[in-house]
């Protein structure tokens, strides 16, 4: 039987509702320039994204960047294999995406990392797949297969802990999610507490990789809610081209 959603997928259903209510008002077709920066910034729920932009960074002060400066004392290699680990748990869901996007070779190499880390690397506590074999991890999810099979991404998104995302992704993140392994095998109570940890390790990996550009853009930009919209649009590009730096761009989630 298949567990049911985490609450934050269920908060996310619900962030959609109320951004119905929330829709900018375009330009008028007599101020072409004006018109021409509201398409190409595809965001017509600005009034609401940014609302949820604002609770997003009043809980990430009070929550989230103290959590993460807290585990930012954990030693640096600790901290690596965590994400190591967190890379391996993921590996169902880099695979089945590579296959979907008819990327044999990536998808070898993604099962091959599995093989190897988990059994050399401990579970993938050590990623020997990169620094033996040379083999480095990479990201898929389906929002990014859904790009490749000419999906158009919909209006730009934010929305509290799950950060920029847009309505392609965000379908994509509900794929994903039921992909994985805990989502389907396994009850009770010890299988609900091992998600739970993995959530929030994901989290703080996360966190804690966007740690100094965070820091950056909220310390230096205008308009932090922009600036990260427009980074995480370059980023997402970059990513379903394959053309992001290999093993250092964590999925969206």
């Amino acid at each position: 039987m298949q567990r049911p959603l985490p609450a934050i997928y269920l908060c996310a259903i619900a962030a959609l509702v109320g951004l119905l209510a929330g829709c900018a008002t375009p330009p008028p077709a007599s101020d072409p320039e004006a018109l021409a920066e509201y398409r190409a910034t595809n965001d017509p729920a600005e009034p609401f994204n940014r609302a949820m932009f604002d609770v997003h960074q009043a809980i990430d002060g009070a929550i989230l960047r103290p959590l993460n400066g807290a585990y930012r004392w954990l030693p640096a290699p600790v901290r690596h294999s965590v994400s190591s680990v967190l890379n391996n748990l993921r590996t169902p869901v880099v695979l089945l995406n590579d296959m979907l996007q008819g990327e044999p070779v990536r998808a070898g190499d993604t099962l091959g990392r599995f093989v190897i880390n988990t059994t050399l690397g401990l579970g993938g506590i050590f990623d020997v797949a990169e620094s033996r074999f040379g083999v480095p991890v990479h990201y898929e999810d389906f929002g990014q297969t859904l790009a490749t099979f000419g999906v158009a991404e919909g209006p730009f998104l934010f929305l509290p802990i799950l950060g920029p995302s847009n309505l392609r992704d965000l379908a994509g993140l509900g794929v994903d999610t039921a992909a994985q392994p805990l989502t389907w095998f396994g009850q009770g109570l010890a299988v609900d507490l091992l998600a739970g940890v993995r959530g929030g390790a994901s989290m703080l990996d996360t966190r804690d990789y966007y740690f100094d550009f965070i820091d950056d853009i909220n310390r230096t930009s205008l308009d932090p809610y922009a600036a990260m919209r427009n980074a995480r649009r370059q980023a997402r590009a970059a990513a379903i081209a394959n053309r992001d730096a290999v093993g250092h761009q964590p999925p969206s989630r």
